[in-house]
């Protein structure tokens, strides 16, 4: 099931974290985030998985930044976030998608136990400005049946920041 609105701002500061939370984004069943103004792209044209691939950090100016068709951009979002006994998730606003924005590929997905910013791999379908600060997604909350655990993986569990891909730590472990 996926709590309400009300449940969630009921659950903040107990099994919900939401860092600089407002009610004017509060949604019936999500929370809005918003973008933070750092991005990052890429330093390699070619990104290999077995390796660390390096990022180049840069800023969103005032007069926002116009995304290309084609490119992957590295984003984040300003609130950081707490969850146990719950799996968080992320989606884009239906009003951003509207515009060709999609602001994950495939990593929507949170873990019961996540703490950190969400890193956003943000695509378009044709050139659009995007401004920093603006609600570009949702996070909403499933419940759990049965016995759990929480998220433990050294990856991506207390970032500070963008996290680029660290598949590379898969490679590193040993095959038995």
């Amino acid at each position: 099931m996926i709590l309400s609105g009300l449940a969630i701002k009921e659950r903040l500061g107990k099994d919900i974290v939401i860092s600089d939370f407002s009610d004017d984004r509060l949604n019936p069943n999500s929370y809005n985030v918003r973008l933070h103004n750092e991005y990052a792209v890429y330093k390699d044209d070619v990104l290999d998985m077995k390796k660390q691939c390096e990022i180049e950090v840069r800023t969103i100016p005032e007069e926002g930044l116009v995304l290309q068709p084609g490119e992957l951009y590295l984003m984040r979002t300003i609130e950081y976030t707490e969850t146990q006994n719950l799996v968080p998730m992320l989606e884009g606003r239906s009003s951003v998608g509207r515009l060709g924005i999609c602001i994950h590929v495939t990593a929507g997905f949170g873990d019961n136990g996540f703490k950190g910013y969400w890193t956003l791999e943000v695509t378009c379908t044709k050139p659009v400005r995007i401004y920093a600060g603006v609600e570009i997604g949702q996070v909403y909350f499933h419940t759990i049946e049965g016995e759990q655990t929480l998220y433990s993986s050294g990856k991506y569990q207390n970032n500070t920041g963008i996290q680029p891909s660290l598949i590379y730590k898969d490679f590193c472990k040993e095959v038995k």
